[in-house]
């Protein structure tokens, strides 16, 4: 009696599975901007900052925080060869190499030491810098990328040609001759110009030969004057002068 009463008033224990309560519905946004009122927008465009204007352009003077940086001792020796260089040579080509390897340099230093050439590798950097402040700033923009000079105390430009031409990998790009900048269609037909001994030996015969015409027009003049004056001379005779009138006379 005792256990159907509990077991009518006791709930039955059952298993249950676990439940998640979930919110559905709109979610709030907080990313709108919020309203401004009207008299607070026009009182913030009044009170704009607005900075003023550089009575000097940005740029037209140095900056005073940027540092000076200084040549290092070893560029300062380049640079000073580099001005011997040009001092002491007349012909300074510069040559672009196109990745040519140790073997073809040594063939191509010997070709040209034939001719009294030299090859001189000197930095980009430093060469632009140094010719920033010379006389020579317009070959500047020759040194671009792997580039070596090509040196002599005499122009010696047919010997560096024919030594160009069995080395396809290097470029000629422009000379300086007698202080003076060629391009390489310059640079050919200087090559094609006579020697200098060949220029003075026509210089030589030239002058002989305005020499003798001019002795030859001297005693050409006084002969020719001489002649006139014989002629005029015998014209005015008056045997020359009878002889004249009676011809006229039978030609009547």
């Amino acid at each position: 009696m005792a256990t159907t009463l509990c077991a009518k008033l006791l709930p039955k224990l059952v298993w249950t599975p676990l439940t998640q309560s979930v919110r559905h519905g709109s979610k709030a946004v907080t990313r709108h901007r919020k309203a401004v009122h009207i008299l607070r927008q026009k009182l913030l465009a009044v009170t704009e900052y607005i900075p003023p204007s550089h009575a000097i352009p940005r740029g037209a003077y140095p900056d005073k925080n940027s540092q000076v940086q200084q040549d290092s001792g070893y560029v300062l020796l380049l640079k000073k060869s580099l001005k011997k260089l040009f001092e002491e040579n007349k012909m300074i080509a510069v040559v672009q190499n196109s990745a040519s390897s140790a073997e073809d340099m040594t063939l191509l230093k010997h070709r040209l030491f034939k001719h009294g050439i030299t090859v001189k590798f000197i930095p980009n950097q430093v060469t632009r810098s140094f010719l920033k402040d010379s006389i020579y700033s317009n070959m500047a923009p020759l040194f671009i990328g792997p580039t070596v000079l090509f040196v002599s105390k005499e122009p010696k430009v047919n010997g560096m040609l024919s030594a160009l031409r069995s080395s396809p990998q290097m470029t000629l790009l422009g000379a300086c001759i007698d202080n003076k900048l060629l391009s390489v269609e310059g640079i050919i037909n200087y090559s094609k110009l006579p020697s200098m001994t060949v220029v003075q030996g026509e210089l030589v015969s030239g002058l002989t030969m305005l020499t003798s015409r001019t002795t030859l027009l001297l005693q050409h003049h006084p002969g020719h004057l001489c002649a006139l004056l014989q002629q005029h001379i015998k014209q005015q005779s008056p045997e020359t002068i009878a002889e004249g009138d009676s011809t006229a006379q039978e030609a009547k």
